[in-house]
C-alpha cells in the first residue's frame, strides 16, 4: 500500500489478496495509513520502490470484495496493452462478464445471495513508464505505433496498484495475477 509521508510516498506490500481486497473495497472511507499495517510505522523505508525493474498497474479504489470462493484473475497481455479481467467460480469455470457471472449464479442455485455487482471486470490502467525494455512499440500495417510486442525473455514481474492515494499490492509472478 502507497502512503504519502512529507510529500514522500511509501508503497507497503499487504501479505494476502484477501487483505489486499479488504482494504482496496474501503478505500475511500477507511484510507490506508502506514500504521495500520503491525510493527510498522511511517518512518520506516518503503517496503518496495516504485521503479522500472517490474511493470505496475493502476487498479480503481472501492472496488467490491470479491465474494468467498471466487477468484478475480488479472491476466497481462503479451503486447503489455491491458490486463484482461476473468471471475472463477467455486466450481473452476472461468468468466468475463457479468452477464456471464449471472448466468451461473442463475443455474446454480447454491450461490442465490450472490449478485453480479458483487463482481468487477474492469482492467487496472499499465503504467507506461515500467513497461519493460524487451517489451518493445512495433509499427502496425496502419501505422500507428502503439501496439507492444513481447520479445522473448522470461517470466513478467508486475505489482498491482490502487489509485486515490496510490494504493499496491502484489507479488512477481509469471504472466498473470490474481487480484
Amino acid at each position: 500500500m502507497l502512503h504519502n509521508v512529507t510529500n514522500a510516498f511509501k508503497w507497503r506490500l499487504i501479505d494476502t489478496q484477501e487483505e489486499f481486497e479488504e482494504i482496496r473495497s474501503k478505500l475511500i472511507e477507511e484510507p490506508f495509513y502506514c500504521d495500520r499495517k503491525p510493527d510498522v510505522s511511517c518512518e520506516d523505508p518503503a517496503d518496495i520502490e516504485y521503479d522500472a525493474t517490474r511493470t505496475w498497474v493502476i487498479d480503481k479504489p472501492n472496488i467490491p470484495k470479491t465474494p468467498v470462493g471466487f477468484k478475480r484473475k488479472l491476466v497481462l497481455r503479451k503486447d503489455f496493452s491491458k490486463l484482461d479481467s476473468y471471475c472463477t467460480t467455486p466450481t473452476g469455470k472461468t468468466y468475463r462478464t457479468r452477464n456471464e457471472i449471472a448466468l451461473f449464479i442463475k443455474e446454480n442455485p447454491e450461490y442465490k445471495d450472490v449478485s453480479p455487482s458483487d463482481f468487477d471486470f474492469g482492467s487496472p490502467k499499465v503504467m507506461e513508464d515500467t513497461i519493460p525494455d524487451y517489451a518493445l512499440k512495433k509499427p502496425s500495417p496502419n501505422g500507428s505505433s502503439k501496439k507492444r510486442v513481447k520479445t522473448p525473455n522470461g517470466d513478467v514481474e508486475f505489482l498491482s496498484l490502487v489509485s486515490v492515494g496510490q494504493t499496491i499490492s502484489g507479488a512477481s509472478l509469471p504472466k498473470s495475477l490474481c487480484i
